[in-house]
């Protein structure tokens, strides 16, 4: 009897440090049909595959993935069209524009929205539409992403996060998104009021919490540095348990790089990816940039679409080496890069990211809102039928914004009133918001269209 209850305790201590140690994001994305281990144990495969034959690996996938979607997707067929296809220079380059199509007229054969992972983008280039992963690559993305995290000690579910992110305000999607974060180990702090005032409190929350890093907008991350050196406080002073930053979505200038580990007393790691994509560069702990070359290709075109050397500047142009459920082959994510002159298949290093920049705004009621709030907006604005091709923020005055946009048809009232509904909603009330339709919208020298732009 002793030995038998002596063996009972120990199976159920066994069970209770099993539950402690069980990573629920990890579980979560198990039980809404991601096979993550199957992704991680492919990730690590490729991973050891030597430098001498990582060629021969690439120029494969990215074969079968193009030979795939000219088999297995109707869309696809139609875009690569009769041309004939003698070398990978000849594929068609895709645009976001390209992509402006109901979504169930882009899927792959045997494959529908209830069988992938859809979202949209968030629309920072003005060319907003809805994508889908198949399951497996969509779990190949977490996997590269809890890889390069890994790279620092940061695991998902045991480090804690500071996290500046924008949130749904509507009831479900910000339950949904708080639920998520505490499966994550994440505690949020919303960007869409960054006042000294609310800065206050960002930093009270640092004086007791134990967080191990900081992740989030870049904007707004920097705008807390800036608070910072103001009160000429360092942050480890208050939350002596930070190690890192991990900045993303948008540029990150040296000046602020430097800013930032001088007011948070902790290195600054970037982040750079598309959602439609994967994570595409990382910083390493050598301070290199390193691009994706597992789960991507990535090239640096000219304006004739045109392969430049390493050290040239082109444009980002990304094919998805495993999405078989939508094709992301050749796609001009919209921004230009140049590749180390010491990149290799195995290990491209991004030498700098030439990407689109987002201002700040300031509202009457005194608040201050980083450019990527409009993207939130966008989000309330897209619809599957492609309507809106194209579209422009611009504030004119302290409480006036100005919304040009191309389209199929003009916005309706409805619509209109859905888009001053969720700015009121995110920002304040009493803005004065003009739309105007446009046959084309201008853009800046390099063709790139911002999003955003403050006239102040």
């Amino acid at each position: 009897m002793a030995i038998s209850e002596t063996s009972c305790l120990f199976k159920i201590c066994n069970l209770n440090r099993n539950i402690r140690a069980l990573n629920l994001f990890e579980l979560t994305l198990k039980m809404n049909g991601f096979p993550i281990s199957e992704a991680k144990a492919q990730l690590q495969k490729i991973q050891l595959i030597p430098e001498h034959d990582y060629k021969d690996y690439v120029l494969e996938k990215r074969q079968e993935i193009f030979g795939f979607h000219v088999s297995e997707n109707p869309f696809y067929q139609n875009f690569v069209g009769s041309n004939k296809i003698a070398s990978w220079e000849d594929v068609p380059v895709m645009q976001k524009a390209d992509l402006q199509k109901p979504l169930i007229e882009r899927l792959s054969e045997g494959y529908s929205k209830k069988q992938v992972y859809v979202n949209k983008t968030s629309g920072s280039s003005g060319h907003p539409f809805i994508f889908a992963k198949d399951k497996f690559c969509h779990a190949l993305t977490w996997a590269e992403i809890l890889d390069r995290f890994g790279w620092y000690g940061l695991d998902f579910h045991q480090s804690f996060q500071a996290r500046f992110y924008g949130i749904p305000l509507n009831v479900i999607g910000y339950r949904k998104e708080r639920f998520k974060d505490k499966l994550s180990r994440r505690y949020r702090f919303p960007i869409f009021d960054l006042s000294d005032q609310k800065l206050e409190r960002f930093l009270r929350v640092f004086r007791r919490k134990k967080f191990e890093y900081i992740n989030g907008y870049t904007s707004s991350i920097v705008l807390f540095a800036k608070f910072l050196q103001k009160k000429n406080l360092v942050l480890t002073q208050v939350c002596p348990t930070l190690k890192y930053c991990v900045v993303t979505s948008e540029m990150l200038y040296d000046s602020d790089k430097k800013l930032m580990e001088a007011t948070f007393g902790v290195p600054v790691v970037n982040e750079y990816g598309a959602s439609e994509l994967d994570l595409i560069a990382f910083t390493n702990p050598r301070d290199e940039f390193i691009v994706n070359s597992e789960t991507l290709f990535v090239e640096i075109l000219d304006e004739n679409n045109h392969t430049v050397p390493h050290g040239t500047s082109g444009r980002i142009i990304v094919t998805g080496l495993y999405n078989k459920a939508h094709p992301m082959i050749r796609y001009d994510i919209g921004d230009t890069g140049v590749l180390s002159t010491t990149s290799t298949f195995k290990s491209p290093v991004l030498q700098k990211l030439i990407g689109r920049t987002n201002d700040v705004a300031k509202l009457p009621g005194g608040k201050t809102v980083p450019g990527l709030t409009f993207y939130y907006v966008t989000k309330s604005v897209i619809e599957d039928d492609g309507n809106v091709k194209e579209f422009v923020i611009e504030q004119t005055a302290l409480d006036t914004f100005k919304i040009s946009y191309t389209s199929e048809r003009q916005l309706t009232d409805t619509e209109t009133q859905t888009i001053k509904k969720a700015l009121y909603q995110y920002l304040e009330n009493d803005l004065n918001l003009v739309f105007e339709r446009v046959v084309n919208l201008e853009r800046s020298e390099r063709g790139k269209l911002m999003q955003f732009i403050s006239s102040l």
